[in-house]
């Protein structure tokens, strides 16, 4: 798979993915220090696996500890603090264990192909880990095909709005829950295709799919970090 990255939007190439609703699917999500993938450190993983139609789904969360402080402004959204980091696992095995629970399984994300895995690319090469080679669908790509009259960002909150999926009780912005509203945006997703007489996935360097739009709570600090 090939990602093209402009100021506003990216493109994809190089990604097939046939019988959308027959595969075992491994879903996942990270947390971090921050939304600049290009500086910021993972502090969690969260995966479980996925298949069309199945429930009781098997899970795997572990914290990884973070080469920098954790701003109040992420602990108060993530919930994970700089005390968690003290006895997280360091990356290298937090990533040893999330790579043996993916496999070689179809990977889903959202957003992941301008967070978590330009994140996780940088962490394995600065520590000499190799990167998985996992076919990965974004969940925000899948939707961006099907519906080019929509021009917003595509966020979770935007597919949470259009798909009217219910969150009351989930604690948004950890990893292995955020993985369950994937699941179930991926759910709503595999029912529109199937609608749409569309048994696969295969990118399109002529369609863009706009960038997330940094928080205001996020502004860039002269260390690099980010301040509320």
């Amino acid at each position: 798979m090939k990602i093209t990255f402009n100021p506003d939007y990216y493109v994809i190439d190089d990604l097939h993915i046939p019988k959308l609703h027959e595969h075992l699917y491994c879903i996942f999500d990270l947390e971090g220090t921050g939304i600049l993938p290009d500086r910021e450190s993972i502090t969690q993983f969260g995966a479980m696996k996925y298949k069309c139609g199945e429930v009781g789904h098997s899970t795997f969360s572990t914290l990884s500890r973070a080469s920098k402080p954790i701003p109040d402004a992420v602990a108060e959204l993530t919930g994970i603090s700089n005390a968690d980091m003290m006895t997280a696992p360091a990356f290298a095995e937090a990533y040893r264990l999330f790579s043996s629970f993916i496999g070689e399984k179809i990977l889903v994300t959202h957003a992941g192909y301008e967070y978590d895995l330009p994140i996780l690319k940088r962490h394995c090469e600065q520590l000499g880990v190799t990167m998985f080679s996992n076919k990965v669908l974004d969940t925000k790509a899948m939707f961006t095909y099907i519906h080019p009259e929509v021009h917003e960002v595509i966020s979770t909150d935007y597919l949470i709005r259009h798909y009217n999926i219910n969150t009351d009780g989930i604690r948004r912005h950890d990893a292995l829950a955020d993985c369950g509203v994937i699941a179930r945006i991926l759910e709503h997703l595999l029912r529109e295709y199937e609608e749409r007489g569309l048994d696969h996935f295969t990118a399109d360097p002529n369609r863009s799919i706009r960038r997330f739009e940094i928080p205001e709570m996020y502004s860039i600090t002269d260390d690099g970090g980010i301040t509320e």
